[in-house]
Formats: structure tokens, C-alpha cells, sequence
């Protein structure tokens, strides 16, 4: 059977779920990030593409690194440190996040609209949500199991919760161990993903579940066809397509169930 994607031209741009196969998209900083640069948040980025920003209080620090003939085509990360950090500051941050240059800039911006929310309720309130943050690693996972993904625990300390195409999945190390993170994401084949997102130890629970509720979301992601992975595409949902159209003959393949509702962005 012919998956509409082979019927449509390279350029042509469609509407795809699910999210975690759809590729990266724009790799624009600025959109990923979502902080507010007009209100003193520090924003730097050099002429090959890596790019900086700081939080007014300069305990967080964000960065995009390209790296275009690497697997991963670079590395998006975010540190949190307990005092303000200036460069070069080899201070080890309290925790730190890290995305290959491939996620899906939507998941991307989920989580750094969360981190955002954290960061302005601390700073208008007593809390240190930031680095205290007590929501129950369930609160993260739960919406995953609730939306079909299967779960699976192991005796070395991890549970694991794969999507059910089998091609994205959420990694809990609920055992301390120093040599791997708390979180690990990924989207594509196991053995070779198209991307993958670590959360050490430390990290809020809650941008963990802003990840799993923007990998669960059905707002369809906009995407180029060449600029989907090749491997995956017959696993993915073509919901909408615009300019280029196909063939009149060509039919979309069915959206899949609606999941139960969880928090997205």
C-alpha cells in the first residue's frame, strides 16, 4: 500500500502526527527557547548558529551547539546552577538537560516554556521550585500510560515507556545511579533514534512531564516532507497537506485515536 507521503512532492509541507517522528523543524533559537528577551533575559548568537542565553539571575544557561556532520547535528542544553553563573565559571550545574540538534523543536519549546514558568514562580514567590521541586516522578509518566504507551520495569533500577508504534519512548532510571540520567527520551528506532533528550538527577519532575505532554499531544506538528525522517514515515499520520497538493487519488492516512487529555502547550 502507498503511504501518501511517497505521492507528494519533496517541498511539499504537511501536518503529521505522531510528534516524536516528525523531525526537527526550524532550529531557531529564539522559538525554541520562548524566554522573554525584552525583560532581561541575555540572548548572544554567533554567525555559525550557537547561540547563548542566560536568565536575569544568572542561574540558568542555555545552549545551542551545531553540529551538522555529527549524528546528532549538535546539542541543545540547559544548566541550572545554585549561585549565578558567569563564565568561565567550571562550577558543576545542580542539574542539566540536554536534546540532540534532530528533537522536534515543538518538544524543545514545551519544555522551556516550563522551565520559564518555574523560573518566574520562584522569582515572585518564596519558592525554590527550581531546585526543590517536589512533584512524584508518577505525575510525569502517567499521561503516557493513559494514551497507550506500554510500561516495562527491569531489576537495574529503570522502567521504560514505549509509545505504541514502538518508535518513541521515556526512560525512568527510578534507582540513583551516578554514571546515567534520571530521564532519558527518545524518538525513532531504539537502536538508532533520530534524537534522544537526557535529564540528569536533580531536574524539576515537571519539565519531564512537559516533555511526555507534548510528545502525547495531537495537535499535529507542520513539517516538510524532505525534512522528515526516512526510516519511520510509514508510521506517521499525514493529517493536513498545503501547496504542492497530490493527486486528487491520493488518500491521507486516518488520524489516530485521540488520546486522554494532558497538559499541553
Amino acid at each position: 500500500m502507498t503511504h501518501p507521503l511517497e505521492n507528494l512532492d519533496s517541498a511539499q509541507t504537511v501536518q503529521v502526527l505522531p510528534r516524536h517522528l516528525a523531525g526537527p523543524g526550524a532550529l531557531d533559537p529564539r522559538t525554541a527557547w520562548a524566554f522573554p528577551f525584552d525583560e532581561g533575559w541575555l540572548f548572544a548568537q554567533t554567525d555559525n548558529g550557537t547561540a547563548a542565553a542566560f536568565s536575569p539571575c544568572l542561574r540558568l544557561q542555555t545552549t545551542y551547539d551545531p553540529q551538522p556532520d555529527k549524528p546528532g547535528k549538535g546539542t541543545w542544553t540547559t544548566t541550572a546552577h545554585q549561585a549565578p553563573f558567569t563564565p568561565p565559571d567550571f562550577t558543576p550545574p545542580a542539574w542539566w538537560i540536554t536534546f540532540d540538534a534532530t528533537t522536534p523543536v515543538e518538544l524543545l519549546h514545551d519544555v522551556h516554556t516550563e522551565l520559564l514558568d518555574l523560573y518566574l514562580e520562584d522569582r515572585h514567590s518564596d519558592q525554590d521550585r527550581l531546585f526543590q521541586e517536589e512533584m512524584a516522578p508518577y505525575e510525569a509518566y502517567a499521561p503516557l500510560l493513559a494514551c497507550g504507551w506500554s510500561h516495562d520495569v527491569k531489576t537495574d533500577g529503570t522502567q521504560t515507556f514505549l509509545a505504541p508504534d514502538e518508535l518513541g519512548g521515556v526512560r525512568h532510571q527510578y534507582a540513583n545511579g551516578a554514571d546515567r540520567p534520571a530521564w532519558r527520551a527518545w524518538g525513532g528506532f531504539p537502536s538508532e533514534p533520530h534524537w534522544t533528550a537526557r535529564f540528569s538527577f536533580g531536574t524539576p519532575t515537571t519539565l519531564v512531564a512537559a516533555l511526555a505532554a507534548s510528545l502525547i499531544s495531537t495537535e499535529p506538528l507542520h513539517r516538510t516532507v524532505q525534512d522528515i525522517p526516512v526510516l519511520t514515515r510509514r508510521a506517521l499520520y499525514v493529517t493536513t497537506t498545503t501547496a504542492r497538493q497530490a493527486p486528487s487519488n491520493t488518500l491521507a492516512a486516518p488520524p489516530p485515536p485521540a488520546p486522554a487529555s494532558g497538559r499541553t502547550r
